[in-house]
């Protein structure tokens, strides 16, 4: 199976980029399934949704979120009865949604995604290890399902490193989002788990992690609120992970960055 995993979408900035390079992107590498976190789609700050169906027309199977999922207050009923849109397993349960869930790709065959948020640097959550824990129970890659994706929303590079030795031989991917860079560390761990750091985001590059770089500066400089952040209007860089899985195990064969677009430098899959 061949899946496309794309990183943070910064704004309308990113979803240019998306709706221009996906469809493209999507008969060139034949992908089964296509995941995309859109935490930051709505103006840098959570998602709506009419984002929601816009990112479906253009082919996305599954949308994760993070530490931004509740940010359009008046859109969190869409938590509740969409479930290709996740927020973190690790959230409290009295939020609205669903934190994984069982989709079918275009192969016909189903595919588990899983998101957790990081605890370190990051505000308070629940331990993402039980919740995960729970949300595999009775499922085995390659047997109920035939690929298992974790999305890892977290600031620290150790904890996605934990998770992704934690979890080797155990699930297709595991992913990091949130700290919007892209990371050169695509591989394939001892045990056949696929893996990056941190995917990078969809936006503009010429910002402060996809702001517009007015805002930051003056934060960091002045050591006080200032000018209202608003994402990077520039042209976006797409930025993901593919991964291809072997049929009859579920793990990764092959892991590789994707970056198109924008100030980055290009990388497809070969």
């Amino acid at each position: 199976m061949r899946i496309g995993f794309f990183g943070d979408i910064m704004g309308r900035a990113g979803r240019t980029a998306l709706a221009k390079h996906l469809p493209g992107l999507r008969r060139r590498l034949a992908l089964d399934f296509i995941i995309v976190n859109g935490e930051n789609a709505a103006g840098g700050f959570g998602i709506t949704a009419g984002i929601c169906e816009d990112l479906f027309d253009l082919g996305v199977d599954v949308i994760t979120t993070g530490n931004h999922a509740f940010d359009q207050r008046d859109e969190v009923h869409l938590y509740d009865h969409e479930i290709r849109l996740l927020r973190p397993a690790n959230f409290p349960d009295s939020n609205p949604g669903r934190g994984s869930g069982i989709y079918p790709a275009r192969t016909g065959e189903d595919v588990m995604v899983i998101h957790l948020h990081g605890q370190r640097f990051m505000n308070p959550m629940d331990d993402p290890v039980p919740a995960l824990e729970r949300a595999m129970d009775g499922i085995k890659l390659g047997r109920e399902v035939k690929a298992i994706i974790v999305d890892m929303h977290a600031e620290a590079s150790s904890e996605k490193y934990s998770l992704g030795h934690y979890l080797d031989g155990r699930v297709s991917l595991v992913v990091g989002t949130h700290t919007h860079v892209p990371t050169a560390d695509a591989q394939i761990l001892p045990a056949g788990t696929g893996f990056q750091c941190d995917a990078g985001m969809c936006g503009d590059y010429d910002s402060v992690i996809g702001m517009e770089k007015t805002g930051p500066i003056h934060r960091f400089t002045h050591k006080m609120p200032g000018h209202r952040l608003q994402p990077a209007t520039g042209e976006a860089s797409l930025c993901g992970v593919f991964v291809e899985t072997d049929d009859r195990t579920g793990l990764a064969k092959s892991c590789q960055p994707i970056r198109i677009g924008g100030r980055l430098h290009a990388s497809l899959p070969e």
